[in-house]
Protein backbone atom coordinates (compact mmCIF):
# COMPACT_ATOMS: atom_id res chain seq x y z
CA UNK A 1 0.00 0.00 0.00
CA UNK A 2 1.27 3.58 -0.98
CA UNK A 3 1.63 6.23 1.79
CA UNK A 4 -1.22 8.35 1.75
CA UNK A 5 -1.10 11.73 -0.15
CA UNK A 6 0.08 14.86 1.27
CA UNK A 7 -2.64 16.78 2.78
CA UNK A 8 -2.28 20.44 5.21
CA UNK A 9 -2.00 19.50 8.56
CA UNK A 10 -5.22 21.38 10.89
CA UNK A 11 -4.15 22.22 14.48
CA UNK A 12 -6.64 21.76 17.40
CA UNK A 13 -8.85 24.48 17.79
CA UNK A 14 -6.48 27.28 19.86
CA UNK A 15 -10.01 27.07 22.85
CA UNK A 16 -9.75 23.60 22.96
CA UNK A 17 -9.72 22.56 27.12
CA UNK A 18 -7.89 19.55 28.00
CA UNK A 19 -9.07 16.81 29.74
CA UNK A 20 -6.62 13.83 30.14
CA UNK A 21 -3.66 15.51 31.01
CA UNK A 22 -2.46 14.31 34.20
CA UNK A 23 -2.09 17.78 35.60
CA UNK A 24 -6.00 18.11 35.37
CA UNK A 25 -8.09 18.47 38.59
CA UNK A 26 -11.65 17.39 39.34
CA UNK A 27 -12.29 21.03 40.34
CA UNK A 28 -11.06 22.60 37.42
CA UNK A 29 -12.64 20.37 35.24
CA UNK A 30 -16.16 20.78 36.87
CA UNK A 31 -15.24 24.63 36.78
CA UNK A 32 -14.53 24.54 33.28
CA UNK A 33 -17.13 21.67 32.17
CA UNK A 34 -15.05 19.27 30.79
CA UNK A 35 -14.11 15.75 31.22
CA UNK A 36 -13.21 12.16 29.02
CA UNK A 37 -10.84 10.72 27.38
CA UNK A 38 -9.20 13.52 25.66
CA UNK A 39 -10.01 17.22 24.42
CA UNK A 40 -13.22 18.62 24.65
CA UNK A 41 -14.38 21.29 22.17
CA UNK A 42 -17.77 22.38 21.44
CA UNK A 43 -19.39 19.38 19.31
CA UNK A 44 -18.44 19.84 15.76
CA UNK A 45 -17.94 17.62 12.84
CA UNK A 46 -14.59 15.52 12.38
CA UNK A 47 -12.58 16.77 9.66
CA UNK A 48 -9.71 15.23 8.35
CA UNK A 49 -6.49 15.52 9.14
CA UNK A 50 -2.79 14.81 7.77
CA UNK A 51 0.91 15.68 7.83
CA UNK A 52 2.39 17.91 5.43
CA UNK A 53 4.55 15.24 4.02
CA UNK A 54 4.09 11.40 3.96
CA UNK A 55 7.38 10.34 4.71
CA UNK A 56 7.94 7.19 6.89
CA UNK A 57 5.14 4.78 8.91
CA UNK A 58 1.86 5.28 8.88
CA UNK A 59 -1.62 3.64 10.31
CA UNK A 60 -4.44 2.10 8.44
CA UNK A 61 -7.40 2.04 10.30
CA UNK A 62 -9.87 -0.71 8.98
CA UNK A 63 -13.14 -0.45 11.30
CA UNK A 64 -14.85 -3.26 9.74
CA UNK A 65 -11.77 -5.52 10.08
CA UNK A 66 -11.58 -4.73 13.80
CA UNK A 67 -7.55 -4.26 13.00
CA UNK A 68 -4.78 -1.39 12.88
CA UNK A 69 -1.81 -1.91 10.20
CA UNK A 70 1.28 -0.09 11.04
CA UNK A 71 3.08 0.59 7.19
CA UNK A 72 6.20 1.09 5.88
CA UNK A 73 7.87 0.61 9.31
CA UNK A 74 10.70 0.32 7.94
CA UNK A 75 10.22 1.09 4.20
CA UNK A 76 9.26 -1.50 2.49
CA UNK A 77 8.87 -3.70 5.24
CA UNK A 78 5.42 -5.89 5.36
CA UNK A 79 2.37 -4.09 7.77
CA UNK A 80 2.22 -4.98 10.93
CA UNK A 81 -1.37 -5.48 12.35
CA UNK A 82 -3.01 -5.23 15.97
CA UNK A 83 -6.91 -5.94 16.76
CA UNK A 84 -8.43 -3.62 18.22
CA UNK A 85 -12.15 -2.67 19.96
CA UNK A 86 -14.00 0.41 18.06
CA UNK A 87 -16.82 3.12 18.41
CA UNK A 88 -19.93 1.67 18.71
CA UNK A 89 -23.22 3.26 17.50
CA UNK A 90 -23.82 5.82 17.94
CA UNK A 91 -20.38 6.79 18.88
CA UNK A 92 -18.66 5.47 16.13
CA UNK A 93 -14.92 5.79 15.01
CA UNK A 94 -14.83 8.89 12.85
CA UNK A 95 -13.51 7.96 9.25
CA UNK A 96 -11.37 10.36 6.89
CA UNK A 97 -7.51 10.85 6.90
CA UNK A 98 -6.12 12.16 10.39
CA UNK A 99 -2.96 12.74 11.53
CA UNK A 100 -1.76 12.37 15.69
CA UNK A 101 -1.90 14.95 17.47
CA UNK A 102 -1.42 14.50 20.95
CA UNK A 103 0.89 11.13 22.72
CA UNK A 104 0.54 10.75 26.99
CA UNK A 105 2.30 7.93 28.68
CA UNK A 106 0.67 6.64 31.64
CA UNK A 107 -2.73 9.32 31.04
CA UNK A 108 -5.51 10.17 33.88
CA UNK A 109 -9.14 9.48 32.74
CA UNK A 110 -11.62 11.82 33.06
CA UNK A 111 -14.62 9.88 33.17
CA UNK A 112 -17.80 12.27 32.44
CA UNK A 113 -21.44 11.36 31.25
CA UNK A 114 -21.58 11.10 27.33
CA UNK A 115 -25.26 12.24 27.16
CA UNK A 116 -23.89 15.66 29.64
CA UNK A 117 -19.85 15.96 28.51
CA UNK A 118 -20.39 18.68 31.27
CA UNK A 119 -20.93 16.25 34.54
CA UNK A 120 -17.94 14.91 35.05
CA UNK A 121 -18.36 11.50 36.89
CA UNK A 122 -14.51 11.04 38.49
CA UNK A 123 -11.10 10.67 37.41
CA UNK A 124 -8.79 7.40 37.58
CA UNK A 125 -5.06 8.08 38.15
CA UNK A 126 -2.63 6.12 35.75
CA UNK A 127 -2.76 2.28 37.00
CA UNK A 128 -4.64 -1.41 36.08
CA UNK A 129 -7.62 0.19 36.91
CA UNK A 130 -7.51 3.16 34.38
CA UNK A 131 -9.31 2.18 31.36
CA UNK A 132 -6.93 4.02 28.93
CA UNK A 133 -4.61 2.12 29.86
CA UNK A 134 -0.87 2.75 29.52
CA UNK A 135 -1.03 5.00 26.39
CA UNK A 136 -2.46 7.49 24.78
CA UNK A 137 -2.39 8.62 21.02
CA UNK A 138 -4.96 11.15 19.65
CA UNK A 139 -5.42 11.40 16.05
CA UNK A 140 -9.49 12.93 15.39
CA UNK A 141 -12.29 14.77 17.04
CA UNK A 142 -15.66 12.36 17.40
CA UNK A 143 -18.51 14.40 15.96
CA UNK A 144 -20.00 14.96 19.89
CA UNK A 145 -16.64 16.84 20.94
CA UNK A 146 -14.30 14.99 22.39
CA UNK A 147 -10.83 13.71 21.21
CA UNK A 148 -10.54 10.28 19.69
CA UNK A 149 -7.40 8.20 19.90
CA UNK A 150 -5.70 5.38 20.51
CA UNK A 151 -5.49 3.84 24.09
CA UNK A 152 -4.70 0.42 25.70
CA UNK A 153 -7.19 -1.16 28.05
CA UNK A 154 -7.25 -3.16 30.98
CA UNK A 155 -10.30 -5.54 29.29
CA UNK A 156 -8.72 -6.79 26.51
CA UNK A 157 -11.65 -9.78 26.27
CA UNK A 158 -13.40 -6.62 24.22
CA UNK A 159 -11.20 -6.15 21.42
CA UNK A 160 -12.01 -7.07 17.69
CA UNK A 161 -15.59 -5.53 18.84
CA UNK A 162 -17.59 -2.15 18.42
CA UNK A 163 -17.97 -0.97 22.46
CA UNK A 164 -16.43 2.36 23.21
CA UNK A 165 -17.32 5.82 22.47
CA UNK A 166 -15.50 6.25 19.31
CA UNK A 167 -11.64 5.87 20.86
CA UNK A 168 -9.56 2.75 19.21
CA UNK A 169 -9.10 0.23 22.11
CA UNK A 170 -5.83 -1.97 22.09
CA UNK A 171 -3.74 -4.44 24.26
CA UNK A 172 -1.39 -2.50 26.26
CA UNK A 173 1.68 -3.99 25.49
CA UNK A 174 0.30 -3.54 21.47
CA UNK A 175 -0.57 0.42 22.39
CA UNK A 176 2.64 0.56 23.70
CA UNK A 177 4.93 -0.91 21.08
CA UNK A 178 2.49 1.42 18.33
CA UNK A 179 3.66 4.73 20.56
CA UNK A 180 7.62 4.10 20.19
CA UNK A 181 7.25 3.59 16.65
CA UNK A 182 4.49 6.39 15.61
CA UNK A 183 5.04 10.62 16.48
CA UNK A 184 3.11 14.04 16.45
CA UNK A 185 2.35 13.99 12.95
CA UNK A 186 2.58 10.58 11.13
CA UNK A 187 -0.62 9.86 8.97
CA UNK A 188 -4.07 7.73 10.20
CA UNK A 189 -5.91 7.12 7.42
CA UNK A 190 -9.32 5.13 8.77
CA UNK A 191 -11.47 3.18 6.83
CA UNK A 192 -14.94 2.04 6.94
Amino acid sequence: MAPPPPLPLTRPDAAARRACRPRVTLALLALLGTGGCAILNEPKVAKPEATKEAVGPYLVLKLNERKVYLMDDPPGSPPKSYIVAVGRKPWETPTGKFAIKEMVKNPDWVKFDFRDPTRVLGRVPPGPRNPMGLRWIAFGMSPHGWDVGFHGTPQPELLGQAVSHGCVRMRNEDVVALFDRVKIGTPVIVEP
